[in-house]
Formats: C-alpha cells, structure tokens, sequence
C-alpha cells in the first residue's frame, strides 16, 4: 500500500463508528470590514501617512506629467539608469518622454538568464504600475507578469511605483473584491509598503537586505 493510502487508512480507522464529517465553516462575515470607508482625501492621507512611517517617500504628479517627474527624479538623485516594462502603456509613455542624453532607460525585455549579472550589479533602479493601494494599513497592489516581472520590483535598489490616487481603495478587503480577487487570485500578488527591511541580525533595524532599500511612489491625482 502506498504511503498516502496507509495515511488516509489510518484516519478513517480512527474515526468513531456512525460519526458524520465535519460541517462546512460558517460564511465569513465581512460586515466590520465593509463599515470602514473614507473620502477619497482621507483615503491619500491615511495611505500616505502609513507609508511614510516606514521611509516610503512621495512625489506628487498629475496625470499627464508623471514622466516627466520621473525623469527629474532620476536625473535629480543622481541615478545611472532606470528599468521598466516596455509593454505596458505607462512604460511606453515613459519611453516617449525619456530624454536622449542623461541616465539610460533601460527596457525589461528578455528573461532573466539574458542579462543577470547586469540586473544584480549594474541596474540603479526599477519602475513598475501598481493596481493600486490600500489606505487602512498603507501599501502597494502588485501583480507582477511576463510585462513586469516580479524581479523588476524586487531587485534594484530603489523601486519607483506609480500609483494613481483614484485606485486607492479603504481596505484590503474591498481591493480584492474590485480587483476579482475574492473568486481566484493571481499567480503573483503583492502589498509593498516600504522599502525592503530585516532587524534579524542583533535586533539592529537595515534596510534593502532583502530587497530595495527605497520604495519611491509617484502619486498621480
């Protein structure tokens, strides 16, 4: 007999004669969940405010110079070069505004084994979209894909994510269910809110351990 029919044998011997399987768990109640809603205001407020008690830092753009603020970031800082998905809209609207001279753009466009050492040694800094943020505990949606693949957010040492202040949803809750995460989740989903951090060694705090040392969001209203 095989290891797990010698399991799942040993459990129904177990079980007391006439006994009845277990009832289904009562549906969740999300009712304290939903009461939490706030302005949209409040909403930037609350996600601003969380984020920045863990070093998360904010440039404010509108939604049609957001590149622009970007590239001053980088040219500001300064920082050598700067990766992105070439294939999502805000990438190619990054591209377009990128100027000839300056720090280089550099596109994320093959897989991982093409470039490696360039990725761990030599890349500044990363760009990614977010799906959007939760203002109860402050944080980042990201669902990273063939566009933007997860190492884009989590390898270079300063992570530049967008976030358009009209998808800042109240609760994690509520993200999921705008989202359709609440039917299936995608195969890769994070909440980022801070730049990477570990306090494992001696209890002393170091950020960009185990991922970038600087999350910067360029918040678009």
């Amino acid at each position: 007999m095989r290891d797990r029919e010698a399991i799942l044998a040993a459990l129904r011997a177990g079980r007391p004669a006439g006994s009845q399987p277990a009832a289904a768990p009562a549906a969740l109640d999300y009712s304290v969940l939903e009461e939490k809603r706030w302005e949209p205001l409040e909403r930037i407020t609350r996600l601003r405010k969380s984020m920045s008690a863990v070093k998360a830092e904010f440039l404010d753009a509108g939604p049609g110079d957001w590149p622009e603020a970007v590239v001053d970031f980088v040219r500001r800082e300064p920082l050598a070069n700067l990766l992105y998905g070439p294939h999502t809209t805000e990438g190619k609207a990054l591209a377009l505004a990128w100027p000839a001279q300056g720090p280089r753009l550099i596109p994320y466009d093959r897989p991982v084994e093409g470039f490696k050492q360039a990725l761990f040694e030599d890349i500044a800094a990363g760009f990614t979209t977010t799906l959007g943020g939760i203002a109860e505990t402050g944080g980042l949606l990201l669902a990273p894909g063939p566009c933007e693949p997860r190492l884009l957010s989590l390898v270079p040492p300063v992570h530049i994510a967008l976030l358009r202040a009209d998808r800042i949803f109240d609760t994690l809750c509520r993200a999921m269910r705008e989202l359709g995460w609440n039917g299936a989740l995608p195969a890769n989903a994070l909440v980022i809110s801070g730049p990477s951090k570990t306090a494992d060694i001696e209890q002393t705090l170091a950020y960009g351990v185990h991922g970038p040392k600087r999350l910067v969001v360029v918040l678009v209203h």
